[in-house]
């Protein structure tokens, strides 16, 4: 390999090291904040933006076993932040629905994670630039899906 290729290794290393330092800070800061993790927040917000949300639909858009959601899923409920109800037509299956205080939850920490990321990234980088990045992890996330898919 030429000193002029980009090694796609190096490039998935920086990635994930920066997964991994924004997920420590951003979880930090919301537990410090509210005492809730950022996997508990994530969960809460998949149940709260899907319809008839169930733990299948936590575990596609987090990308998450079926045991850890499932797990999320029970701790967010013990914890009064979201309810089970009964399947309308699906006796194997219960609704998950975000509760009054998980709402609460969602707006306090959501709005904690736009200030701090506005701090660690939009303070950064101008905004063409950012959409410019969520364009390109959504293009590479639907290329991911494709290749999954048989493509």
């Amino acid at each position: 390999m030429s000193t002029d290729e980009l090694d796609l290794v190096d490039v998935l290393d920086r990635f994930v090291r920066l997964e991994t330092v924004l997920w420590n800070a951003l979880d930090a800061r919301l537990v410090d904040a509210s005492d809730v993790t950022l996997g508990r927040l994530q969960t809460l917000r998949v149940i709260q933006r899907t319809p008839d949300c169930r733990v299948h639909d936590v575990v596609q858009q987090l990308a998450i076993t079926v045991g850890g959601a499932s797990k999320a899923v029970d701790r967010i409920e013990a914890a009064g932040l979201c309810r089970r109800r009964a399947h309308p037509t699906d006796r194997r299956s219960s609704i998950l629905e975000v509760t009054p205080a998980g709402e609460r939850l969602i707006a306090d920490g959501t709005a904690l994670l736009r200030a701090e990321l506005t701090r660690r990234m939009g303070a950064v980088l101008p905004d063409g630039t950012l959409r410019e990045f969520a364009a390109v992890v959504d293009r590479l996330l639907a290329a991911h899906d494709d290749i999954e898919a048989g493509g």
